[in-house]
């Protein structure tokens, strides 16, 4: 009795150690439980990406509207940082700009609403200039193309005529290159501002300080149009302190002008 009662229990040793060590074997074959890892944040801006909405332009296709009188600003200059700019618009000053910067590697297409002073500022010059009918060359008689050289469209009723020129000693066609230009420097400074707010902040206020130098050099098309995107700036959190301080500043500046 006593050697059939040892041998049964050696054999459950038997089993039980077969049993834990094909466990084991089970347990050598399953991979460790991989340790989560950060995912690495992406160095740099996010060329492509578009800011948001800033209520100085509305959301509009990035297609001009199909209807005339159409207008058309070109500005060319390969040796710049903003390289070539074009701006269309209707007879309501909706429309897009489309411009090539170094930093960003593609071109940039965003949509744009001239401010309505502006927008009338450029009709009388135009009706000033006779434009579609006159046959005048405004070029200069010196070429100063290393400054750039800008074509300037207009379209109406079937007629079209393009003036092309990079300086010239005639008032108007002078106030329609500087007028062009100035909202050119309006609406690549807003997206320049809103992809910095999104992916580099701390650049921020330094675009401020670039801001401050276009509008004491008068080289905003219409800094009241610009009211409500620096209040926002002021405001915004994103932005740091000397920033937001520097745009409220600028805001006070500018409703003093408005109204002086």
């Amino acid at each position: 009795m006593g050697s059939k009662f040892g041998i049964s229990l050696f054999v459950l040793i038997l089993v039980f150690a077969g049993t834990a060590d094909a466990q084991a074997k089970r347990n050598s074959r399953q991979p460790a439980t991989p340790e989560p890892t950060a995912t690495p944040s992406p160095i740099g801006p996010k060329k492509n990406e578009r800011p948001v909405s800033t209520g100085t332009s509305a959301r509009i296709p990035a297609t001009i509207v199909d209807k005339e009188p159409l207008y058309r600003y070109e500005f060319t200059q390969p040796e710049f940082v903003v390289s070539r700019i074009v701006i269309e618009h209707d007879d309501t000053g909706k429309g897009n700009i489309s411009f090539e910067k170094k930093s960003y590697g593609e071109p940039i297409n965003e949509p744009i609403v001239i401010s309505a002073p502006t927008l009338e500022r450029l009709k009388t010059t135009f009706q000033t200039l006779n434009f579609l009918d006159s046959t005048e060359n405004y070029q200069f008689e010196r070429d100063y193309a290393h400054m750039g050289n800008i074509a300037i469209t207009l379209k109406n009723a079937g007629r079209e005529r393009t003036a092309k020129y990079n300086w010239t000693t005639n008032p108007d066609a002078k106030t329609l290159m500087d007028d062009y230009r100035r909202i050119a420097n309006q609406f690549v400074w807003i997206f320049d501002f809103n992809l910095a707010r999104e992916n580099q902040p701390l650049e921020t206020p330094k675009l401020v300080d670039a801001f401050a130098g276009l509008l004491n050099r008068n080289e905003i098309a219409d800094p009241h149009q610009m009211l409500p995107f620096l209040q926002a700036v002021s405001n915004d959190e994103r932005v740091p302190l000397i920033g937001r301080n520097h745009a409220g500043k600028l805001v006070k500046q500018i409703e003093k002008q408005k109204k002086n």
